[in-house]
């Protein structure tokens, strides 16, 4: 089976054996191209579009633009560039790759249990092939989706892949397009779908060229952390965000995308960028399959999760949800610096507002944002709108040390913690090398020039000088630089050690985790109950959901230092999971600390 996606920019090889060639720079009067050495001129099309069609070039032809004052520039849209962001593209003909999953139709979000990976520091190796072959482990751990961190072409050898510029080029430092599209041809081969996440709000620092031929890419008035912000009221910039999303869903056959922070998008267009992308992926791809859109969006927006009478999402399927990683962190470590003051205030009951109706902040002040309200009501939302995790790249990756959550919290609370978001109804996601509690830390890498390279270490040991631990030079000389090789290298998961020790023991505890889920939870997520009901008893955390077959799902779960006890009568049914939980001799459930007991049961038993 082959696939591809027809764009109107780009190199398109045609079925008479020439390639078309098409760029929309309206900032320059003349343009030529640069095809394996020799040069030629382009046409202008009007409209700021320049063209040109040679016979008789084909797959493997290297090519670059010349701007009139010079200059030599990737294609943006390339398809690949093999010598990285500064050099020329190739030609890439993708009907030449052979599909193998023509049965595959997507996976219905309830059954989701999420992954997310970096490829190059998933494996030794760091290579797609290479995370090919480590997607059976995933499968057989239950694990039923993969999100890729991004992959679009970025400077230099190693990235998190937020920093890319040719957003339609797989980076060359994990192999070729053919690479990738066999990774996502064996994940559907196990069963597992494959999300990507993809950066909108912004261009990586080095390797932009876009603003040489083509400023009116964006908006010099309104500005965002990283300099002028995308201009989307642009037609031909919103086509060219289009086509990507369309792209890497029809031409690379992934499961949906992760739209990185959406709240740093500055866009006034009705509808927005977002909604459109949405109303092209549901007009499109996801008439014949399951695709789906998820988003970051550190303004909890609920209105864009709503769903249609029929449950289907009318714009995202899901959001990454912050709040309960916050309020999961302050539970099972204590920190309570920055951000997770927001969830310092009764924690444990934090975590059941945000287990029970997804948001903890719904519209209330934020007092680590000043005062300013964050947030919309979320409580009459299904829970597959809200995606739970422990730890991600950010939450690890953003910390001086990288620390993973198990090198900071309580063994027996973080335990307690994994169950609660393994068997809660809200989709789980795991961050790579969690589920055995890998001893490698998550570090921010990069691989700029040296100058840039220079000003990230110093800007990034500035950003921790406020902490304690850093607070003298000495101490921030500890903090690894970012583009040091050794940084990226200390970040590769180390396989061999998860069957080992305490690491096979909490490889096990994950594999039972995620098959309760798959045994109980999954087959009554269809048609759940928006909201849960959470609260606080005898300093256990209780919370209940109404489950799409009626059934109740209640959970308990003891945070504190000392037993808890729950006071009977105690409802009858199923249960899913018992840790640390006991019905003594007076009827009463007695909670050790980290106790966790899931129960299911009928209301009228």
């Amino acid at each position: 089976m082959k696939r591809l996606h027809s764009m109107p920019f780009g190199a398109e090889v045609r079925p008479d054996g020439s390639t078309r060639f098409r760029i929309w720079a309206p900032a320059v009067q003349r343009i030529g191209i640069e095809l394996d050495g020799a040069r030629f001129p382009m046409d202008p099309a009007g409209s700021g579009w320049h063209e040109l069609v040679r016979p008789e070039v084909g797959p493997g032809a290297r090519y670059r633009f010349i701007l009139d004052n010079g200059l030599a520039v990737p294609d943006p849209v390339s398809r690949f560039n093999p010598d990285d962001v500064h050099a020329a593209s190739e030609v890439i003909d993708p009907a030449r790759y052979e599909w193998r999953d023509a049965g595959w139709h997507g996976l219905a979000w309830e059954k989701a249990v999420v992954y997310e990976l970096h490829v190059g520091a998933f494996t030794p190796e760091g290579t797609f092939s290479a995370a090919r072959s480590r997607l059976k482990a995933l499968a057989e751990l239950g694990v039923s989706v993969i999100e890729l961190m991004p992959v679009a072409d970025f400077p230099g050898r190693r990235n998190w892949g937020y920093d890319g510029v040719l957003l339609y080029a797989p980076d060359s430092s994990y192999g070729r397009p053919e690479d990738l599209k066999a990774l996502v041809d064996e994940a559907h081969a196990l069963g597992l779908a494959v999300l990507l996440d993809v950066v909108y709000n912004h261009f990586g620092p080095e390797g932009n060229y876009l603003h040489a031929y083509s400023p009116h890419f964006f908006d010099p008035a309104r500005k965002t952390p990283w300099g002028a912000a995308i201009d989307f009221e642009a037609r031909s910039v919103r086509d060219f965000y289009l086509h990507n999303a369309l792209y890497w869903l029809e031409e690379y056959h992934f499961d949906g995308l992760r739209l990185d922070a959406v709240h740093a998008i500055e866009d006034r267009s009705v509808p927005g960028i977002v909604e459109e992308i949405a109303q092209a992926i549901h007009a499109g791809p996801g008439r014949k399959r399951h695709v789906h859109l998820v988003l970051e969006n550190d303004r909890n927006e609920a209105h864009l999760l709503e769903r249609a009478s029929s449950g289907a999402p009318r714009i995202a399927t899901a959001q990454w949800n912050d709040d309960v990683h916050h309020a999961f962190h302050v539970v099972v470590t204590g920190e309570r610096d920055g951000y997770y003051a927001d969830y310092a205030d009764s924690p444990p009951a934090q975590l059941g507002r945000a287990l029970a109706e997804g948001f903890v902040y719904q519209g209330q002040e934020s007092a680590f944002r000043d005062g300013t309200r964050r947030g919309e009501p979320s409580a009459h939302l299904p829970p597959s709108a809200f995606i739970s995790f422990l730890q991600t790249h950010d939450q690890v990756g953003n910390r001086a040390l990288g620390e993973r959550i198990h090198a900071l919290a309580n063994p027996a609370r973080e335990r307690a913690a994994l169950a609660c978001l393994l068997l809660a109804p809200q989709v789980p996601m795991l961050f790579m090398g969690e589920e055995w509690a890998a001893s490698t830390p998550f570090l921010f890498f990069c691989d700029f020039g040296p100058e840039l390279a220079a000003a990230v270490r110093e800007g990034r040991r500035s950003e921790f000088a406020r902490f304690a631990a850093f607070a003298d030079p000495a101490g921030r000389e500890r903090i690894p630089d970012p583009g040091a090789g050794a940084t990226f290298e200390a970040s590769r998961l180390r396989w061999d050690e998860r069957e080992r020790g305490a690491h096979r023991e909490q490889l096990e505890l994950v594999r039972e985790l995620i098959a309760r889920r798959r045994n109980y939870i999954v087959p009554r997520l269809a048609g759940a109950r928006a909201s849960g009901v959470a609260g606080i008893v005898n300093g256990a955390l209780r919370i209940e959901w109404t489950m799409g077959d009626a059934m109740r799902l209640r959970m308990l779960a003891n945070f504190g230092q000392d037993r808890a006890t729950i006071p009977g009568p105690l409802e009858r049914g199923e249960t899913v999971w018992e840790s640390g939980a006991r019905v003594d001799a007076g009827g009463e459930l007695a909670l050790e600390p980290a106790a966790v007991h899931v129960l299911l049961h009928r209301p009228d038993a």
